[in-house]
């Protein structure tokens, strides 16, 4: 008998409908004036960031430690959808 009732699949479908809503909720409260001012390198992983949630690989991208780019997503109005 299976510890759980819910297949693998409606566990597939669930997690990627909160990864829609998270992404949704990180392009609606991004400051994307802000973001478009900034130097391609920055510009392109908070785009990365807002997309994917990968918060440790968009810092790498941006060439930041992940303290400062987590500063710079605040700086942006970029949420932390955890």
């Amino acid at each position: 008998m299976p510890l759980f009732d819910v297949s693998y699949a409606e566990k597939l479908k669930k997690w990627e409908e909160l990864e829609r809503e998270a992404r949704e909720l990180r392009r609606r409260f991004a400051d994307w004036g802000f973001i478009e001012s900034l130097p391609p390198r920055l510009r392109e992983a908070l785009k990365y960031y807002i997309e994917t949630g990968d918060i440790r690989r968009a810092a790498r991208l941006a060439g930041l430690e992940l303290e400062d780019f987590r500063e710079l997503l605040r700086r942006a109005n970029v949420p932390v959808v955890v």
